[in-house]
């Protein structure tokens, strides 16, 4: 029995033909930044919704992979309520033109 291995894009939603691919992915990248914050913080579920400004059930949604119905630019200002600096770059690299990537420093 033989099995093919392929190698992945770098982004699991573009290798599954999701739709928005790039931007599924960026909010996979926020959000887990997010999750990250808000363990290193002890906030419970409730707390850290009322800090980010949402509900708590759409704030667990965001955290499980469910973040369909929430926009980056939300997601972008939970970072700034959390203390984090957003900079955004718009540039173009001669090796991945047309690439998103997004960074994070570390923690304030």
């Amino acid at each position: 029995m033989s099995h093919e291995v392929e190698s992945g894009s770098g982004n699991v939603f573009s290798d599954l033909n999701v739709v928005e691919a790039d931007q599924m992915q960026l909010k996979a990248q926020l959000a887990l930044a997010i999750s990250d914050i808000l363990q290193r913080k002890g906030l419970t579920q409730h707390q850290a919704a009322i800090m980010l400004g949402m509900t708590q059930p759409k704030l667990s949604n965001m955290l499980r992979g469910q973040f369909r119905g929430i926009s980056e630019a939300k997601m972008l200002e939970c970072l700034v309520r959390l203390g984090r600096d957003i900079d955004i770059v718009v540039g173009k690299e001669k090796a991945t033109p047309g690439c998103l990537r997004v960074s994070f420093s570390g923690a304030r």
